[in-house]
């Protein structure tokens, strides 16, 4: 039966036999000191973590643009019954709530990419019952038909700008 004894492996086994010292591995090197390509990991440096930085932007801006069109622009009283008052809905309170859905879209995904095997599908599925579930805030606390309908349109559009936008995997993954 015939050995082959040859090669890198054979080499360095060779060397350390002979007393030369062992060499060192740096990581993603090969031993010619060749470096491997590498996969990106989704979410984390370079074009995943810039496009999703900009898709929680776009997600907001495209809420403040509705509420631009709705409220200064059609003049519809963006109104919401909190306890016994009514509060305005004002610009700064639609871009921290889109800010945070967007946000914590990510930092989900973030996780679900540690932990599952297909974590842009377990997360569109659990964007979209939260969805459901955000849309009880406008449907029941709206003061109004107009303020209801462009209330839950802002849920809808930020929805639509992030589901499609985070949950899609980063390129190269």
């Amino acid at each position: 039966m015939d050995v082959n004894q040859t090669g890198p492996a054979a080499a360095t086994i060779g060397g350390w036999l002979a007393g030369r010292p062992a060499p060192s591995f740096e990581r993603g090197k090969h031993m010619s000191g060749e470096t491997t390509p590498t996969r990106s990991v989704p979410g984390r440096a370079g074009g995943g973590a810039t496009r999703r930085a900009l898709t929680v932007a776009g997600a907001t801006a495209a809420a403040l643009a509705l509420w631009t069109l709705a409220g200064p622009v059609a003049g519809i009283d963006l109104t919401v019954r909190l306890g016994e008052g009514v509060q305005p809905v004002g610009p700064g309170a639609v871009v921290v709530a889109s800010l945070l859905a967007g946000l914590a879209g990510w930092a989900l995904l973030a996780s679900l990419e540690r932990i599952t095997k297909r974590p842009g599908r377990t997360w569109t599925v659990i964007a979209v019952v939260v969805l459901a579930l955000s849309l009880a805030g406008p449907l029941g606390g709206a003061v109004g038909t107009a303020s209801t309908v462009t209330l839950a349109g802002m849920h809808l559009i930020v929805a639509a700008v992030l589901i499609p936008g985070l949950g899609r995997p980063a390129r190269g993954a």
